[in-house]
């Protein structure tokens, strides 16, 4: 399957952005403010919610992959509700949302991280091989 690559400039890329990295997995460790560049950047195991494909048996088979995520232009970094977390167990990306100059990284569990940035300036890539998952993230609603 083709990587995928997105870049988001504006509130409209952003929500495309963030639901493809919606359910994505990424430890406190695999997060970096990278102060001299002004970047904040993530490695995240991604779902892949554009990529289904079905077995012989008709059960759909998913995949997961390898993305880092850029942030560019970045002023200050804030975390709320991390407090105590492992800093190598997985936290799970609900979405990121941008308003004026914050850009929220909002986590299961009610964990986020809060960027402040010159505007929107966000950069997704996929790194690596997909693997295939027969498990697909599901939320309860309540």
């Amino acid at each position: 399957m083709a990587r995928l690559k997105l870049r988001a400039a504006d509130a409209d890329d952003l929500a495309i952005l963030s639901a493809h990295v919606q359910d994505a997995l990424v430890p406190l460790a695999d997060m970096a403010w990278l102060r001299e560049e002004r970047r904040f950047v993530l490695a995240l195991n991604r779902f892949r919610w554009e990529a289904v494909a079905e077995t012989r048996d008709g059960a759909p088979l998913h995949a997961r992959t390898h993305s880092l995520l850029s942030i560019a232009a970045v002023r200050a970094v804030r975390r709320r509700g991390l407090d105590g977390v492992d800093p190598h167990a997985p936290l799970n990306l609900l979405g990121i949302t941008g308003e004026g100059d914050a850009i929220d990284l909002t986590f299961a569990g009610g964990g986020i991280v809060r960027i402040e940035a010159d505007g929107i300036a966000l950069f997704l890539e996929d790194v690596g091989e997909d693997w295939p998952t027969r498990s697909r993230p599901s939320h309860a609603l309540d």
